[in-house]
């Protein structure tokens, strides 16, 4: 079989199968060549060049790419089937420990790296880190005297220690990973931002995410209490004991729940209070400064 027709058949197979949702049989082109792509550790347009260049495929290359494509007929998401993702400026390993970064999170990073540009050194947290998509950024893209990222999941935080050596030479800040709920890991910090992108679907709402989100991803990073805004009111509550007098709170939203969680962050005597949008103009990001700049 050559490259091309392993590109065909995964087509095929994506097009007809039951188990994906209809966007991606729809669009069954696009996922077989991200699929192969994936697997070979090639970009999009690596992959096209090989077509053309390089045809024919190695066994282990064939193999691989049926193991790839078994898992995602099962319906499987594409990240965790070829094991990385793309997040701003890296690529991650990410598999079923970790939720899979979303290109809206990286809007939450560019309004935390946005609201820090003035001064440098200090202090940033992520909360919540998953694959470690947020604090990786943040030691590559900013400048931080050291980046602490925290998670309840122990098995989350070595997928992002991983991936920490990874981008090791990127980084211009260390990074240290914690273990905990919430705030409770950054007793005695001082921090001058804290990001995060807490779990906030009500556990009610569970029926109506994609199954490959609901089946597969860890329900730990998803789901959150109080409807919803557990997580949200316990980072605005205890944040104002962590932050840096005029320190900023940069939080990801779920659009139906942007004004609810600003109303906290008011009720808590955060300033500044400001929603923003993400790439396709849903409410996505709250910003919110702690008082004493």
């Amino acid at each position: 079989m050559t490259l091309r027709d392993a590109v065909n058949r995964a087509v095929a197979l994506i097009a007809e199968c039951a188990a994906l949702e209809a966007e991606v049989r729809r669009d069954a082109a696009r996922e077989g060549r991200l699929l192969i792509a994936g697997v070979l550790h090639l970009s999009p347009g690596g992959l096209a060049q090989r077509l053309v260049v390089s045809p024919a495929m190695l066994a282990a290359e064939g193999e691989a790419i049926e193991r790839a494509l078994h898992r995602r007929l099962r319906g499987e998401p594409l990240a965790y089937t070829v094991g990385t993702a793309p997040f701003r400026d890296l690529v991650l390993e990410v598999d079923a420990r970790v939720l899979i970064p979303r290109p809206e999170t990286e809007v939450v990073v560019g309004e935390a790296l946005r609201v820090t540009a003035a001064s440098l050194g200090g202090t940033a947290v992520d909360v919540g880190t998953g694959s470690g998509a947020i604090a990786l950024s943040l030691a590559t893209e900013g400048h931080f005297d050291r980046v602490i990222a925290t998670d309840v999941s122990s098995d989350a935080l070595e997928v992002a220690a991983g991936n920490s050596t990874r981008v090791l030479g990127k980084a211009s800040a260390p990074v240290e990973f914690r273990l905990g709920a919430d705030l409770a890991p950054l007793k005695g910090i001082r921090a001058r931002v804290i990001v995060s992108n807490p779990p906030y679907i009500a556990y009610e709402e569970a029926e109506a995410l994609p199954r490959s989100v609901r089946n597969w991803e860890p329900p730990l990073a998803l789901f959150a209490a109080d409807h919803g805004m557990a997580r949200y009111r316990a980072l605005l509550q205890g944040g104002r004991d962590v932050l840096e007098p005029g320190g900023w709170m940069v939080l990801e939203l779920d659009a139906s729940r942007g004004p609810a969680t600003a109303t906290i962050a008011e009720q808590q005597g955060y300033e500044a209070i400001e929603i923003r949008q993400d790439y396709s103009g849903r409410d996505r990001v709250l910003l919110a400064r702690a008082p004493g700049r």
